[in-house]
């Protein structure tokens, strides 16, 4: 369904992106931003869901600032090797990876953002810091609480696991208070990652509520 593209941000880098586009017409354009792990089949795999939703699906290599063309997997030497990474984000630079593939789907109709984990946090700085972003959703995204006093400009929807060692319930609250225009959904007994059914911390209940939660809002902020 999807293909391969490059993209060229206004400072000039160019990255590599993988695109979906839906079988009719396009009722609009997602961001999709990658885990630390890159645009790896699991995200190719989102991209993928979204288009048949009717989204144009773009997720941006975001990594490609720093390593090209980075994707790996989810065993533990992958995660650990992707976790080396972490020193070299910069989320001024995504942004503006992310507004380059806003860009690639000029005409489409309206765009959000969805991003996991890292990305779930970029997402949460697209709603604050892009402008034209219709929607924003956000799954456990760990360094939301770095940047909670920013304030979207559009509709979010967050998601947060109850066990996730990496978002304790109580940074939870502290975004929540902070942030309560926005919809926020905590899924009893979820670790981190829940909605990936390509770790092992996968819980189909709560990534299947997570993901009918995402259609009906992107359903009624999309138009």
């Amino acid at each position: 369904m999807g293909q391969h593209i490059k993209l060229t941000t206004a400072d000039a880098h160019t990255l590599g992106s993988y695109r979906a586009d839906p079988a009719g017409t396009p009722k609009g354009g997602m961001i999709v931003v990658q885990e630390i792990f890159g645009v790896n089949h699991h995200i190719r795999a989102l991209c993928d869901r979204f288009a048949a939703l009717g989204y144009v699906a773009i997720a941006p290599a975001v990594f490609d600032r720093f390593v090209r063309d980075f994707e790996c997997g989810y065993t533990p030497d992958e995660i650990a090797n992707a976790r080396g990474y972490l020193g070299n984000l910069n989320f001024d630079h995504m942004m503006q990876d992310m507004i380059a593939a806003k860009d690639n789907m000029k005409g489409v109709g309206p765009i959000g953002v969805a991003g996991y984990c890292m990305g779930g946090t970029a997402a949460f700085l697209a709603a604050c810091r892009i402008p034209g972003i219709a929607a924003a959703v956000a799954y456990y995204g760990g360094s939301i609480i770095k940047f909670v006093d920013e304030k979207p400009k559009c509709p979010l929807q967050m998601h947060f696991g109850e066990k996730d060692e990496g978002i304790p319930l109580d940074v939870v609250e502290k975004i929540k208070a902070k942030h309560p225009e926005a919809e926020t959904y905590i899924y009893p007994g979820a670790p981190h990652g829940f909605s990936c059914d390509e770790r092992a911390s996968y819980r189909k209940e709560a990534s299947d509520l997570a993901w009918t939660r995402t259609q009906e809002f992107l359903t009624k902020h999309m138009k």
